[in-house]
């Protein structure tokens, strides 16, 4: 998780890179000149001269930054070299003449551009970023700057020359990536992917473990700063979830490092969206009925309950914690310098003064979205308590950098405590009731943060959180109803909030994003009802909002993992007082033949669901055949016994016949003797 911890698309429709869109504050620039007075022509002076220490500063900053460990290293330092070049134009420009062309300007604010989001990618250096893109608009800036008006050497128009070299060479790896690229993200949400195509991009994006691929994800969500959604990063969100599924699919030791240091160097401090760590280390089922033992690791209940009474003393897997790896790993102490200014923006944060808050909060949003570091600083300065105070300000940008703030710091895991013993959940749930959709979204988000705290999960549900969210997963924008969905599906591993979810609604919406194919949600929906049915009001819930043809149409169309969850349900639903209900409704929607061929080709999990429902399905059809075969032989032993019936009833009438026959054929005798 980082700053607006969700997956946003990119307005500007490129789809042969993927660039970066971290959050970067705008530069002021000065109102452009409306008059030739002298004023004016010192404004534009100024707003030149600007430009110019801003370019100095960014190359500077771009030249500090070396360590890249990623794997396009060799092209991030290709990319850092030539704007490092950059410096000795820029340091002859700072003494040319003043005021500079409308034109030249404009270059220049290109060139700003370009060399701030060069930074940000150097910056974050994690992610599989193709940087064609950056490297393209380097050299379109550049081409746009007349050296003559600038007074710069001819010697320094080498550097554009190496840009645009850099710009039309393209090597054929990028070019198959490309390729395959565009073949993704032109399918349909619900449509199969040649799975070639997905193995060729998780073994050249270097994404083959659920590890790199959460990794990756936490890059995504740095990229999803604030504004308007962003397709390319919609797509790459897609993108990601359609190479997890085929990760999953394949044999489970595809995904495993030679190298357990490699391995190790991939965690993250930030916690994964959904992790490993929620699925039982016995049954490695997600679990739906967690319990903590004593040695402090989590449980499907039934599994370890099934494990101890098998006569083991010890828990399975006494491995320690994976949070000793991901979250314990002690940040660098901040400088005394960064210590100062950190308290100086909480006297500012603490004043009266509004516009003095709001710089604040925006200040320490940006520099605990940055570092580890930076978080922990933050933290043991005091700035939680503060920040909490001003989550119920009436001033929209004040309470969005608050509470993205406060988002931030949560990922830093001592901070988790610190947020929670301030009692910022009331006022985080205010936010997500009551803010503008920017601060529900990351109110959203916070609370998943928090909730990785199983204890969390307890004061979180009891907050009230539950059915705002609800709430936002219903009528909140696209990165609003995912980061809603995220945080629900965390909450609803606690039994405890199950219950209230469902009396919240949840189930209805979650069945209607089912249904709606172009909401992307189908996946969270889909995982989050999986969960529930394991709880006797979610399964009722689920049974009486008809979702068992849903469920069946997921089976059939939907992703590996959908398939999984959507027979996860169908497990349940198939159990119980319903039990034949539902499996007579399944056997006439055609599960049988879907079934088999999960059993067949699904993931671990699907096959096993898919193998005990075809269980159940046929112990159910032998049922009902025999059901069928014993009232067919009540029947013909009923119309036997009528037959027979009714042929003694027609041989006690003949006999009486006879017999009356009989004497009336012996009366005229009589009376003749008579």
């Amino acid at each position: 998780m980082e700053e607006e911890a969700k997956p946003s698309p990119n307005a500007d429709g490129n789809t042969n890179s993927v660039s970066v869109a971290t959050e970067v504050a705008p530069l002021a620039l000065p109102p452009p000149s409306s008059s030739e007075s002298v004023e004016g022509k010192a404004k534009e002076e100024e707003e030149a001269g600007d430009l110019v220490e801003q370019l100095v500063a960014l190359v500077d900053e771009i030249t500090a930054i070396s360590d890249f460990r990623n794997a396009y290293r060799r092209q991030f330092c290709n990319l850092s070299q030539r704007i490092r070049l950059l410096a000795p134009m820029l340091e002859e420009a700072k003494e040319g003449p003043r005021p500079l062309p409308e034109a030249q300007c404009s270059a220049l604010r290109q060139l700003r551009e370009a060399l701030s989001d060069s930074r940000e990618l150097l910056r974050l250096g994690g992610g599989s970023k193709i940087i064609l893109d950056i490297t393209a608009r380097l050299e379109q800036a550049l081409g746009g700057i007349s050296f003559d008006e600038l007074d710069i050497s001819d010697e320094i128009e080498l550097v554009h020359a190496q840009f645009k070299r850099a710009k039309e060479r393209c090597d054929p790896s990028d070019d198959d990536i490309f390729n395959d690229l565009m073949s993704v993200y032109n399918s349909s949400p619900g449509a199969n992917v040649d799975p070639d195509i997905l193995r060729r991009l998780s073994e050249k994006l270097q994404l083959v473990t659920i590890s790199d691929l959460n990794q990756e994800s936490l890059i995504l969500h740095e990229m999803a700063s604030g504004g308007d959604p962003n397709a390319v990063v919609e797509k790459m969100s897609m993108l990601l979830k359609r190479i997890k599924d085929f990760v999953q699919t394949q044999d489970p030791g595809m995904g495993t490092r030679a190298s357990t240091m490699e391995l190790s160097e991939k965690v993250n401090l930030a916690c994964p969206i959904v992790p490993d760590d929620f699925h039982c280390p016995i049954s490695l089922d997600l679990m739906k009925d967690p319990v903590i033992v004593a040695t402090g690791q989590t449980y499907e209940r039934g599994c370890i309950e099934r494990w101890l009474k098998a006569g083991h003393d010890t828990s399975n897997g006494m491995e320690p914690p994976k949070c000793t790896a991901q979250h314990c790993n002690a940040p660098a102490s901040c400088t005394a310098a960064e210590h100062s200014k950190v308290v100086e923006l909480l006297q500012k944060l603490s004043s009266q003064n509004l516009e003095d808050q709001r710089e604040a909060a925006g200040m320490l949003r940006q520099l605990a979205k940055r570092s580890a570091e930076n978080r922990a600083c933050i933290g043991e300065a005091g700035a939680v308590p503060i920040l909490v105070s001003l989550l119920l300000t009436t001033d929209v940008s004040t309470q969005e950098h608050v509470v993205t703030a406060l988002l931030n710091l949560s990922i830093y895991e001592e901070n988790k405590a610190i947020i929670i013993t301030s009692g910022a959940v009331p006022g985080i749930v205010h936010v997500l009731k009551r803010g503008s959709m920017e601060a529900r979204e990351n109110s959203a988000a916070t609370l998943f943060s928090l909730s990785l705290v199983d204890e969390n999960k307890i004061t979180i549900g009891a907050s009230g959180a539950i059915l705002a969210l609800v709430l936002l997963l219903s009528n909140g924008s696209q990165r609003g109803k995912k980061d809603a969905a995220t945080a629900l599906f965390n909450l609803c591993i606690y039994q405890g909030n199950k219950g209230k979810a469902v009396k919240a609604g949840l189930v209805p919406i979650l069945l209607g994003l089912l249904t709606e194919t172009e909401s992307g949600m189908m996946d969270e929906a889909l995982a989050i009802l999986a969960i529930l049915s394991s709880h006797h009001e979610g399964k009722a819930a689920i049974s009486s909002a008809a979702a068992l043809p849903i469920l069946v149409v997921v089976i059939r169309n939907g992703s590996a993992r959908n398939k999984e969850n959507g027979a996860a349900v169908l497990v349940h639903l198939c159990n119980g007082e319903q039990q034949q209900q539902h499996l007579a409704e399944a056997q006439e929607q055609g599960i049988v033949t879907l079934l088999e061929e999960l059993a067949e080709n699904g993931t671990d999990r699907g096959k096993r669901k898919a193998i005990l429902l075809l269980e159940r399905m046929n112990q159910f059809l032998m049922q009902q055949s025999q059901a069928q075969a014993q009232a067919e032989a009540m029947a013909q032993a009923n119309a036997h016994a009528q037959t027979q019936a009714q042929a003694l009833v027609e041989a006690q009438s003949q006999v009486e016949m006879q017999v009356e026959q009989s004497l009336l054929s012996s009366s005229p005798s009589h009376l003749s003797d008579i």
